[in-house]
């Protein structure tokens, strides 16, 4: 198992894991209505950071985003204790929008690209390593623990700095009005009376190590995918449903203290959780969630939440859910409410609990967080016993492809080949036609790579998964959704291409014409690195269902300006 070395927590609450901690024991929200900020047109409610905090963390050169990571990231290391190879340490940051709020303007393009925040923060820091961005929804945050782990498990790296942040925005916050996700009220997670979630804005840190932490150990992670919508949660919760029971496997239950959960206070959400808990035969364990303390934050989440939940464990203490008063779902779940419970909270000795998050794309993922240095290591595969073998490739840009080293001859360039491309060789699917450029690009390519296999499509399975790498992420989605909100006077943010403003959605429409239930990802580097994809790819087959990964470079900077350097890479026994 993997060590935590150090953890820190920057948010509203506080600017210390502890700080953080005590306000969500003693019931405290930042949550507040917001009038006529950031030029939006509607009031909405939202945990932000106050201007104070905002001048107390600026860091000359940074953004705003980058200086809360600085500051989160700075208090983790001095916390740590031990020198930090700057060889043998990588940072992986995760965040959904990165800088999204310079997008317009003048020679800011690069900025809103999250890779060139990570890679400006890794470098301040003195690391010699190049920095992973994942920007996988709203499970960012556990995606970043889980590859974290897995990078140390194969001994690629001593330590891994993760670095979950989220600064809100104009784009974002318009996005989720658009999608009608928002509450005028406070959130209340689970709750019959719940209509809708916060945003909110935080940065943490966890360092983890080969080396003995702080006491607390990662000892399993999961991904899984709905394969149902790119937007909504599968009613039968199958994904999480397979990350729960994945993670918790060989850990008795009554050994678990709690499960907290996403608890977004969306109704279809909270629902699919509670089915999927108890699907999971998880239903006697407590379950809890902080959303109605910090809001939504986002890529922020899954490290905020794992930090704050140690920090309970830490004091035996089983915080509560505000905002939640009576179930509104219908799994049977035990959810743990404000009322009723003593200053310190709801007590336990158990010394594990489960972390799980859900989010657009159809993405799932939980991790098994543990005190008990006599917890059964989950079996994993090692360095030296994994042998892989890449069966089938995929090569396109903007005026070449080439399947299996043959090259195929196209009429058109550009955006218009991958729709000529579709006609030739797939013409059955019309949801193509409502992708935007990554997800055809990446659609495309996988159609390609699959068709070449020439094995049975479409039957449910959750050994596949699909791994894109690429820099720009969704950067063209980006600039057609800001054009929905740039003007005040012509101002209607569309829904339908809001979603495509997360990279991750291009796995997530693999995962649904396929029928894939295994892990979904897509990771931003600096450049195209052939190593770096390979660690990348190789660390997805440390799940021990995965035996088949379509995976590679898909990088789409503009409408004409792409690469697809797909490959299938299978277990060779």
């Amino acid at each position: 198992m993997v060590s935590v070395l150090s953890y820190n927590i920057i948010s509203p609450l506080g600017n210390t894991a502890t700080e953080n901690f005590n306000a969500v024991l003693q019931g405290r929200s930042s949550i507040r209505r917001w009038h006529d900020h950031w030029d939006i047109p509607e009031d909405f409610m939202a945990s932000l950071f106050s201007d104070e905090q905002t001048a107390d963390a600026h860091q000359e050169g940074f953004t705003r985003l980058e200086s809360f990571a600085w500051a989160s990231i700075t208090n983790a290391v001095k916390q740590a204790n031990v020198s930090l190879s700057t060889k043998r340490t990588v940072l992986i940051f995760s965040t959904t929008k990165g800088n999204i709020e310079l997008l317009g303007k003048e020679n800011m393009s690069e900025r809103c690209l999250p890779i060139s925040s990570a890679k400006l923060i890794s470098e301040r820091l003195g690391l010699e390593t190049e920095p992973i961005v994942v920007d996988n929804a709203c499970i960012s945050g556990l995606s970043a623990l889980i590859l974290a782990q897995r990078l140390i498990e194969l001994g690629l790296y001593d330590h891994v700095i993760v670095c979950g942040v989220e600064c809100q925005s104009k784009f974002i916050i318009s996005g989720f009005q658009s999608l009608k996700a928002m509450s005028p009220n406070p959130c209340r997670p689970f709750d019959i009376n719940r209509n809708g979630l916060n945003l909110g804005e935080a940065a943490a840190t966890m360092i983890l190590s080969r080396d003995e932490g702080c006491g607390w150990q990662l000892a399993d992670g999961v991904m899984r995918n709905d394969a149902f919508h790119l937007s909504a949660p599968a009613k039968d919760g199958i994904g999480a449903m397979k990350a729960l029971q994945k993670a918790t496997h060989g850990i008795p239950k009554e050994d678990i203290a709690f499960i907290n959960a996403h608890g977004t206070a969306t109704l279809f959400n909270d629902q699919m959780e509670s089915v999927a808990i108890e699907r999971a035969g998880l239903s006697s364990i407590p379950v809890n969630g902080y959303k109605g303390c910090y809001g939504h934050t986002m890529g922020a989440c899954g490290v905020l939440e794992t930090v704050v939940s140690m920090e309970a464990m830490n004091h035996h203490v089983i915080l509560p859910t505000k905002g939640f008063s009576e179930l509104g779902v219908s799994g049977r779940i035990k959810v743990i409410g404000d009322e009723g419970l003593n200053v310190n909270g709801e007590s336990t000795e158990n010394q594990s609990f489960v972390k799980m998050l859900s989010g657009f794309g159809g993405c799932n993922a939980a991790i098994l967080m543990t005190q008990d240095k006599y917890l059964k290591e989950t079996e994993r595969c090692k360095k030296g016993d994994l042998c892989l073998k890449q069966t089938h490739h995929v090569h396109i840009l903007p005026s070449s492809i080439e399947i299996d080293g043959k090259k195929i001859e196209t009429k058109a360039t550009g955006k218009q080949m991958l729709t000529e491309l579709y006609k030739s060789h797939v013409a059955n699917y019309p949801r193509f036609y409502k992708m935007d450029m990554l997800g055809r690009l990446g659609f495309i390519a996988t159609e390609l790579l699959l068709n070449a296999e020439g094995k049975e499509r479409f039957v449910e399975n959750s050994d596949h998964a699909v791994i894109f790498i690429g820099r720009s992420g969704s950067i063209v989605a980006d600039k057609v959704y800001y054009k929905t909100i740039k003007d005040s006077k012509d101002y209607f943010p569309s829904p339908e291409r809001f979603v495509y403003t997360l990279p991750n959605i291009s796995t997530g429409e693999i995962a649904i014409r396929n029928h894939y239930h295994g892990e979904t990802t897509y990771y931003s580097i600096a450049k195209k690195d052939e190593s770096m994809i390979n660690q990348i790819v190789r660390s997805a087959f440390l799940d021990t269902d995965t035996q088949s990964v379509v995976g590679g470079w898909l990088e789409c900077e503009e409408e004409n300006k792409f690469e697809a350097d797909l490959y299938i890479t299978e277990i060779e026994y």
